[in-house]
């Protein structure tokens, strides 16, 4: 039995989610997962770990989770991800992403859990009017998918201010790479994310990498992004929920990223690099909102946590994104 909390992990079985997992549980945290594993994989987590299936909006369901494992703090992934989809699909993303967030966290209310982790987004941001992105930065999501992100932001003020529960809301930038000891990684099919997408490319699982414009005001043309390796994120959230149990007045809402960028082409030369092929480029045009360079100013994080990250180096993320692409393929086969 641990002597540490239990803490409930929504969207456990997802891709971040199940990292975050693997954090809590060695570090010495009880765990206990919900997911309705629409997107999410039950194999991704581990044996020991309790796992309920079920949506986040079944509040009886989240509630009786919360009393039987005597939860005393909420890391919060579930969640749909995709901007583009989010453009063509915007009821989804609120209902997904606002509504039932809203009634996960008054089942949390309802229990008296005091602490709550939430996976936000630079995407609240929209195009920044600087960069690197500091926390002050004027939040003007562009899309849906950071529109429903900042309004559980919103969200979580309100109720922070209304009751017993501090909040941390980790603003995400460009998250990649996978588990070092190959345990999980980024398993969605149809996955939008660069380097992951890259990696598919290398092992023969697409037949090109697109590259949206080349016309930037970055040093090659192409999109600056900050890049965060998954394991250091969940790291974060590990060092965010002590921070909120050591303070139970503070809240904190803190860019997760490390501070430099890397271009689409400076990726691809990377994976390239790795493995020691060439992939496929295609030069197409930009898309609609997307910004020259997005980087996170990270002082504060690293001000509030003693957060130091291990895999910042970029051919170590995409060895660890390649590394799990390559057990997926013997995990699931396709």
């Amino acid at each position: 039995m641990s002597e540490k909390p239990t803490v409930l992990v929504t969207g456990g079985a997802g891709y971040i989610g199940s990292h975050a997992v693997l954090a809590l549980r060695d570090a010495g945290y009880g765990v206990v997962v919900i997911d309705n594993l629409v997107t999410g994989f039950r194999w991704a987590i581990p044996d020991d770990v309790a796992f309920v299936q079920g949506d986040i909006s079944d509040q009886p369901l989240v509630q009786k989770a919360l009393r039987d494992h005597d939860v005393k703090a909420v890391m919060h992934f579930a969640g749909s991800v995709v901007v583009p989809e989010s453009v063509e699909n915007p009821l989804k993303y609120y209902h997904n992403n606002s509504a039932k967030t809203r009634d996960l966290i008054e089942s949390v209310v309802r229990q008296g859990v005091p602490h709550f982790i939430f996976s936000s987004t630079a995407a609240t941001y929209g195009i920044p009017e600087e960069s690197p992105v500091k926390e002050t930065t004027p939040q003007r999501p562009i899309n849906p998918y950071g529109m429903s992100k900042l309004m559980t932001e919103y969200m979580l003020r309100d109720v922070s201010a209304a009751h017993a529960m501090n909040f941390c809301a980790l603003r995400y930038f460009n998250v990649a790479g996978a588990d070092p000891a190959g345990r999980t990684g980024q398993s969605t099919a149809g996955a939008t994310h660069l380097i992951k997408v890259a990696v598919e490319a290398a092992l023969g699982k697409r037949e090109a990498v697109s590259v949206f414009g080349t016309d930037f005001d970055t040093p090659d043309g192409t999109g600056v992004r900050d890049y965060i390796h998954v394991t250091d994120l969940a790291a974060a959230h590990v060092l965010a929920l002590e921070a909120l149990m050591a303070k139970p007045e503070q809240n904190y809402l803190l860019n997760c990223g490390y501070g430099r960028g890397f271009s689409v082409l400076e990726v691809l030369d990377a994976v390239d690099r790795v493995t020691n092929l060439k992939i496929d480029r295609r030069m197409e045009g930009r898309r609609a909102g997307d910004p020259d360079a997005l980087i996170s100013d990270n002082r504060a994080i690293m001000a509030e946590f003693p957060w130091k990250p291990q895999y910042a180096d970029l051919d170590q993320i995409v060895t660890h994104a390649l590394a799990w692409e390559r057990k997926l393929t013997e995990i699931r086969p396709e």
